[in-house]
Formats: C-alpha cells, sequence, structure tokens
C-alpha cells in the first residue's frame, strides 16, 4: 500500500476517476455536484491518494473551514473496501491537519458510515440532513 499526497495532475485525475466511480456511478450523485472549485492543486485543499499494487484504489481531500480541518470526498473502489484503507485515509486527513496547526476535524458522512467514524473517535452533531440525495451528519473530532 503507497499513500501519497497529490502533487500532479495525472495523481488528481486518478482520485477524480474513483470519485466518480464510488459517488457519481455507484450512489447515483450528479456529475456537476461531485467536482467543485476545490478539486484544484492550488493550495485551497490537500488531496491523498492510496494505491495498492500501483492501482490507484482510495481517495480523500482536507480543506481548512473557519479554522477546523474539513475531510472530504473520502472513497474507496468497493472491491477495496473491507482493506482498512477508510482507516488509512482518515488517519492521514488528519495528519495533515495537524500539520496545518489545526485543532479540530469535522466531515459529512453518510448516515450508514457513522459506527466507522464513531470507532476512529468522531462525535455526531448533528441530526441527519441530505446532501446529494444521501442521508448525512456532522461529525466532528479533536485532535491531540
Amino acid at each position: 500500500m503507497y499513500i501519497e499526497k497529490i502533487a500532479s495532475d495525472a495523481s488528481l485525475q486518478e482520485a477524480f476517476d474513483i470519485r466518480k466511480s464510488v459517488f457519481v456511478e455507484e450512489q447515483g450523485v450528479p456529475l456537476e455536484d461531485e467536482f467543485d472549485e476545490f478539486d484544484q492543486l492550488d493550495g485551497q485543499c490537500q488531496h491523498i491518494l492510496v494505491s495498492i499494487d500501483h492501482k490507484a484504489v482510495g481517495t480523500g481531500r482536507i480543506r481548512a473551514v473557519d479554522g477546523v480541518g474539513k475531510l472530504e470526498r473520502i472513497c474507496i473502489l468497493e472491491p477495496f473496501r473491507k482493506l482498512g484503507l477508510g482507516k488509512v485515509i482518515i488517519h492521514s486527513l488528519e495528519e495533515i491537519a495537524k500539520d496545518m496547526r489545526l485543532s479540530k476535524v469535522k466531515l459529512h458522512g453518510q448516515t450508514h458510515a457513522e459506527g466507522f467514524y464513531a470507532k476512529l473517535g468522531y462525535h455526531t452533531a448533528s441530526d441527519a440532513f441530505m446532501e446529494d440525495g444521501i442521508p448525512h451528519l456532522l461529525m466532528t473530532k479533536q485532535l491531540n
């Protein structure tokens, strides 16, 4: 397994391909809603890519929003979901948050993943809300 902070357009495109596969094709998120102004290598976001045997299989990003690290676009290709990569992605993004001197992170997690995030120390901070037609929860975590 290899984790990289995305620094090239080619790696960013691999992350986009994963997101399109998971969010657009699998979960039905409209293509125009999946990609936004933060999907660039301009420093507003830090994107990561997880590869196994030289195949990109997972991704996520973090950006600072009002002094809090917001973890976003976390996904893994279906055949690779039971390998613990979600935990790897979350921990990698949290380390980036610490490097950014952020002491708190948050995310909009799909409701079915609430237990996964809770095991990683996240606390539910909202009732369920709809985002791109999928129920989500705001979850937060204080970093050490």
